[in-house]
C-alpha cells in the first residue's frame, strides 16, 4: 500500500498475510480443480487484513495523513473492482473492512470524499451487474430454444410427414430402448396395402396419399401406447408389439385387419372386382433380440398371406389364415 511517510514500513504483517492467503488459495484450486472456494469468505477475510494494515500505516504515522486514507481507499476499490467485476457480493465483502475503518480514522472529516470514491466503483460494478445478468438471461433463454428446436428437428426427423408413423430411423430409436430394458417376448408385424399400386393407378397419387393416412391411423389406434408403428416403406407398415405373447399378437393383427377393412374404403383393382382397402399382414417373434431375422421371418409370413388370398394373416411359427 502507498504511504506517504519515508519513515513507515512498506510491508506490514497483514500485507504478507494477504499474499499468503492468495497463494493458498491458488494452490488450493490447482490441487482441488473440482471443489470451489468460498470466494464471498476468502474476500471478506482479505478485506478485514486490509483494514487491519492501514490502522497499523496510521498509527505510525508521525503525523496522521488523511490523503493517504483516500489513497488507500482507491487502491482497494480499484483492486476489488478488477477482482471481483462478475461478483458483487465478493466485492462488498472485500472492500466494506478498510471502508469502515478509513471512516472510523479519518473521523468524518473527509467523509464525502470517501462516500464519492466508494459509491463511484459501486455503482459501476453494478451496472455492469446488471448488464451481465441480463446477457446471461438471453444466453440461457437461447440455449433453452436451441434445445427445443434441437429436440423438435431430432423428432421430426424421426417422424414419417405423410402419416405421422416413426420412419426407420425412428423406429431404430426406439427399439434399442426397448431392447435396452431386456424384458418380455416381442413380435414385429408387417402389413401391405393390397394392390396399392393399381390404387394409385385408379384413383391418383392424392387419393392414394389419403388413403394412406387413413390406414396408418387406424393401425395407430388399433395398438397399444407402447407399441411402435413405422412407416417402413410406400404401402408397407411395420408394428413392434412389445411384452406380449403369440395369441395376444395374432388377436391385435386381426383387430387391424378388421379395423382398415372396416374403413371402406372403396377399391376398384380390375374392371371387373370391386371391393374395400385391405390389408395382408406377416407376423414374426423377435428372438435373441436380432430384427433383421424377425423382418425376414415376417416379410416371408406376408409374403404367403398375400399369395394365399390378400385381406389375411399369417404367422410365421403358426399358419392363422382370415
Amino acid at each position: 500500500m502507498v504511504s506517504p511517510s519515508a519513515n513507515t514500513r512498506h510491508f506490514t504483517l497483514p500485507i504478507i498475510l494477504v499474499l499468503v492467503v492468495s497463494l493458498l488459495c491458488l494452490a488450493w484450486q490447482f490441487i482441488n480443480k473440482k471443489k470451489l472456494i468460498n470466494i464471498n469468505a476468502i474476500s471478506l477475510t482479505i478485506g478485514m487484513l486490509w483494514a487491519w494494515h492501514i490502522y497499523i500505516k496510521v498509527s505510525v504515522m508521525p503525523i496522521k495523513d488523511l490523503n493517504f486514507l483516500i489513497i488507500a481507499l482507491l487502491a482497494i476499490l480499484f483492486i476489488g473492482s478488477i477482482s471481483f467485476i462478475n461478483n458483487i457480493q465478493a466485492f462488498i465483502a472485500s472492500c466494506l473492512p478498510a471502508t469502515v475503518m478509513i471512516l472510523w480514522l479519518d473521523q468524518g472529516a473527509n467523509w464525502p470524499r470517501v462516500l464519492y470514491s466508494i459509491v463511484l466503483p459501486g455503482i459501476g460494478i453494478t451496472i455492469q451487474h446488471i448488464i451481465q445478468q441480463r446477457n446471461d438471461n438471453f444466453t440461457r433463454r437461447l440455449m433453452d430454444k436451441l434445445l427445443e428446436e434441437k429436440e423438435t428437428l431430432n423428432d421430426l426427423s424421426m417422424l414419417d410427414p405423410l402419416t405421422g408413423l416413426y420412419n426407420r430411423r425412428g423406429f431404430r430409436n426406439r427399439l434399442d430402448t426397448i431392447l435396452a430394458l431386456g424384458n418380455g417376448k416381442h413380435y414385429v408385424l408387417l402389413l401391405d396395402i393390397d394392390h396399392f399400386k393399381a390404387y394409385n393407378d385408379n384413383y391418383g397419387h392424392s387419393m392414394g396419399d389419403q388413403a394412406l393416412t387413413h390406414v396408418s391411423a387406424v393401425i395407430r389406434d388399433a395398438v397399444r401406447s407402447r407399441d411402435v408403428v413405422t412407416r417402413y416403406g410406400g404401402e408397407e407398415f411395420m408394428v413392434l408389439l412389445t411384452d406380449i405373447d403369440a395369441e395376444r399378437a395374432l388377436q391385435t393383427a386381426e383387430r387391424i385387419r378388421q379395423r382398415v377393412y372396416d374403413l371402406k374404403i372403396p377399391h376398384m383393382f380390375t374392371e371387373d372386382v370391386a371391393t374395400n382397402v385391405t390389408v395382408s399382414i406377416g407376423i414374426a417373434p423377435l428372438e435373441q433380440q436380432d430384427i433383421e431375422d424377425a423382418l425376414l421371418k415376417a416379410d416371408s409370413a406376408l409374403y404367403r398371406a398375400k399369395r394365399q388370398g390378400r385381406n389375411s394373416i399369417l404367422a410365421s411359427e403358426m399358419h392363422l389364415a382370415t
